[in-house]
């Protein structure tokens, strides 16, 4: 019967456990240098906002959807929460949490730092997702 107790309790705490690291693994780690990275493109260069609006309809609109709201035709595929780039909370990361989210990505987020090799490209979808604002 101890046996049955002890294993249930291990069983409980680990669930606690994976439950509470999902929790925390939900949320963006970004590194210090990136928080503070400065944009070097010129975000109101309309040229620019074009070519960013073409790079995102081209690698990120199928998860993220035209405007942004995460209800691309992939979004159905995914996990985690695509996050909405008009809402408040995206639109007040850094560029350099945007530009760090766009080049590593995570979970279902894939790395962008070889389909957008460019590091000016990834800066130029940067200054694209804000114009998503509410």
């Amino acid at each position: 019967m101890k046996n049955v107790k002890y294993l249930l309790l291990v069983g409980i705490f680990a669930i606690a456990t994976l439950s509470f690291t999902s929790a925390i693994q939900d949320e963006w780690v970004v590194p210090a240098k990136y928080k503070t990275m400065k944009n070097p493109t010129d975000a109101k260069d309309s040229e620019n906002i074009a070519l960013g609006k073409s790079l995102y309809a081209k690698q990120c609109s199928s998860c993220h959807g035209k405007k942004g709201w995460g209800d691309g035709s992939k979004a159905k595929e995914m996990k985690g929460d695509l996050g909405d780039f008009s809402s408040k909370k995206t639109q007040g990361d850094t560029d350099g949490e945007l530009y760090y989210k766009i080049t590593f990505g995570r979970n279902d987020m894939p790395a962008f730092d070889k389909k957008i090799a460019s590091e000016e490209d990834r800066w130029l979808v940067v200054n694209f997702l804000r114009t998503l604002a509410k």
